[in-house]
């Protein structure tokens, strides 16, 4: 299964970690930041159909049903995307917009499984190896 996601963004940094609550209503961090270095466009990071775009409280974002009882949400997003729109792995799905809990510049990236939250490398295959620019031109 990991091997058919991807990462929602390209070029980014991982903000805040998942932090598993100890119990469902408890404490933690359901997903993932991440910081974006320029491009704000975000994709699905695996085939499925839209469950969700717009705006909730003080955020846009975009759900995605991969089946198999995994869905993606992403956020702040905002996207063209309907329900019941059907998304490739790697297509565009919107742009980091601003609002909700993450820093500006950032996208939260939360996976459920099950209705339960799970941590998003665990589909990804764990962290993407860094990759060493040359400096100062």
């Amino acid at each position: 299964m990991a091997d058919h996601w991807i990462w929602p963004v390209s070029g980014f940094r991982i903000l805040t970690v998942y932090v598993a609550p100890a119990h469902r209503y408890g404490p933690g961090h359901r997903g993932v930041d991440l910081a974006l270095f320029g491009i704000r466009t975000v994709r699905s990071p695996a085939a499925g159909v839209v469950q969700f775009s717009g705006r909730v409280v003080d955020r846009d974002l975009i759900t995605i049903d991969h089946g198999n009882g995994l869905v993606t949400t992403l956020e702040p997003v905002t996207s063209p995307l309907s329900r019941g729109d059907r998304v490739a792995r790697g297509d565009e799905v919107g742009v980091v917009s601003e609002g909700g809990h993450t820093p500006v510049g950032a996208v939260h990236f939360g996976v459920r499984w099950q209705g339960e939250y799970i941590n998003p490398l665990v589909l990804l295959g764990g962290v993407p190896r860094a990759v060493l620019l040359p400096c100062c031109g």
